[in-house]
């Protein structure tokens, strides 16, 4: 049998406040009748009035009914009693109306100068020209054709997108478009020139905010000039019958660089 401290030490040890035994409880504490007495209404407030418990005095609560179990209440926190769905819940809309992270582009640019004109050109193996590249033999004969000088001068390092591989900057397509732009810009500054080629769908579409519809068409781009745009040189080689596009347009806008010479 248990004594009455050691039955209150348990009950405490389980955080149990309110308790009713089911049979009579040898070595207990007896109850104080005068606190089991019913509580008359209050008829003007509609509640119940219930006696000021004295300042030493030890909450009982009522016994329960014969075959009735006692109901033992558990004191929780109050952050566990709201439920998670209705968390869960709350943020459903919050998180319905928020745009899904566009991934950054990736593409490989290289700026070159021949004569008065520069020249950004899509790398599509991402690495920089070798002198025996059938891409970069293209690009000499291109020169050749234009009346430009075809040992083009190499300006920087190429642009390569995205800049970090971690990190929390935006590098989507609008931050790729004004890079490459400040980029080009910031070149022009240090040398003007007569025109700028952009060679290939990313130098287009980073620098011009332009599609392949712009192919072999002239643009003027706010801070850039002049610009022409002409397909990637991996897609001349891969679709020869282009070349004939490009010559037609060349010849409409070779004056605009060789009256600058």
């Amino acid at each position: 049998m248990l004594t009455e401290p050691r039955r209150r030490a348990y009950l405490s040890a389980m955080q149990v406040v309110h308790w009713l035994p089911r049979a009579e409880l040898p070595f207990a504490a007896p109850s104080r009748p005068e606190l089991l007495l019913p509580v008359a209404p209050v008829e003007d407030l509609g509640v119940e009035a219930r006696p000021a418990p004295a300042a030493n005095d030890v909450p009982v609560t009522p016994q329960a009914r014969a075959g009735e179990r006692p109901k033992i209440e558990i004191p929780r926190p109050a952050s566990a009693t709201k439920p998670a769905a209705q968390a869960a819940e709350a943020e459903g809309p919050v998180a319905a109306t928020r745009p899904a992270p566009v991934p950054p582009p990736r593409f490989s640019l290289q700026l070159l100068r021949a004569g008065s004109c520069l020249l950004l050109v899509e790398l599509a193996t991402g690495q920089p020209f070798q002198s025996r590249d059938p891409s970069y033999l293209l690009l000499k004969d291109m020169l050749r054709a234009a009346g430009l000088p075809d040992a083009p001068q190499i300006i920087g390092e190429p642009v390569r997108w995205p800049l970090l591989v971690r990190g929390n900057l935006d590098q989507g397509p609008e931050a790729a478009g004004d890079f490459v732009r400040g980029f080009v810009q910031a070149r022009l500054e240090d040398a003007p020139c007569a025109c700028l080629w952009l060679v290939g769908l990313p130098a287009l579409r980073f620098a011009a905010n332009a599609d392949s519809n712009a192919y072999y068409q002239t643009l003027t781009l706010d801070g850039l000039g002049d610009a022409w745009a002409l397909p990637g040189l991996e897609l001349l080689m891969d679709e020869p019958q282009r070349k004939a596009d490009v010559w037609k347009a060349m010849r409409q806008l070779m004056a605009r660089w060789k009256s600058v010479e």
